[in-house]
């Protein structure tokens, strides 16, 4: 099944007093690269909380974000650090020795200094339970969203790759008509310019210019790569690097294609196939 790398998710929990909010956003990479933004109460969960992650999603910058919130209709009695508000206190009262005019603060003002409230602790190995839950729910989250990303973009490459073969029998088909328009032509030019040409030279010169304007082995190619994408896309496994490896051998044989065309209706083929090509070329850069 093809996945896209470009998606989004999120998903909540209740655990205790707080609600707990996890958000994955993703997008092309060519590794699997896992940046976490997580509160500082959550961080000795970190490894854990990528291991999820990392076994459901094999490519694309990935970012999880976990936040929580207390829940307000639940009153709990506050924790203080009193280490903290004597040193806090202590110091306070140094400062205003050296002040002509210290200003007061009040208790509320010391319970708004940073590590003064110590909130209680949960138990950390039922909290990391529900952040695993949580975590997985996201990434199966994101991972159908990805699906259905994916969806779209096999359709659309599919419908390029039948264009492309439409034009690849356009070309399989103009070629001969091409080779004898150039061979005749040729021949009237040198009937022109010799009163008496030597035949067996000239097709001899015929048949190796011929082989030189022969595409057949470029377009089998085509078709061959056109046949691969169509079955790499049925694939379960990861195919966006498969698939960017064949738009670059497709790309080759169109330019080789263009370079060896003697005729105009095969030049805009040419041309036709390589815009396909780029096309389908940006769609599989977002592919897993």
């Amino acid at each position: 099944m093809t996945n896209s790398m470009t998606a989004f998710a999120n998903s909540e929990t209740d655990f205790e007093n707080l609600t707990i909010s996890c958000e994955l956003r993703s997008v092309n990479h060519r590794y699997c690269d896992i940046n976490l933004r997580i509160p500082e109460r959550f961080r000795y969960a970190e490894a854990a909380i990528r291991r999820p992650i990392s076994q459901k999603l094999k490519r694309g910058k990935i970012e999880c974000s976990l936040s929580y919130k207390k829940h307000p209709q639940i009153q709990q009695a506050l924790n203080i650090d009193r280490q903290a508000v004597e040193a806090l206190l202590t110091t306070t009262r140094e400062i205003e020795q050296l002040m002509d005019h210290p200003d007061s603060f009040s208790p509320l003002d010391v319970l708004a200094f940073p590590g003064i409230q110590v909130e209680a602790e949960s138990d950390k190995i039922a909290l990391q339970e529900a952040l695993l839950l949580l975590v997985k729910t996201a990434t199966d989250n994101l991972l159908e969203a990805r699906q259905r990303e994916g969806f779209q973009l096999a359709r659309l490459i599919t419908l390029r790759c039948e264009k492309m073969q439409q034009f690849v029998t356009q070309a399989k088909i103009r070629l001969p008509v091409v080779l004898e328009q150039l061979r005749t032509k040729l021949k009237n030019q040198i009937a022109e310019l010799v009163a008496d040409p030597d035949y067996d030279r000239v097709e001899q010169e015929m048949v190796l210019l011929t082989q030189k304007l022969d595409v057949d082995e470029e377009l089998d190619r085509l078709e061959t790569h056109i046949a691969e994408v169509l079955r790499v896309l049925e694939q379960k496994e990861p195919i966006g690097r498969r698939l960017d490896f064949l738009m670059q051998e497709m790309n080759r044989e169109a330019n080789t294609l263009g370079s060896k065309s003697a005729d105009k209706e095969m030049t805009s083929i040419s041309i036709e196939l390589k815009v396909l090509i780029e096309q389908m070329r940006e769609q599989v850069q977002n592919i897993e």
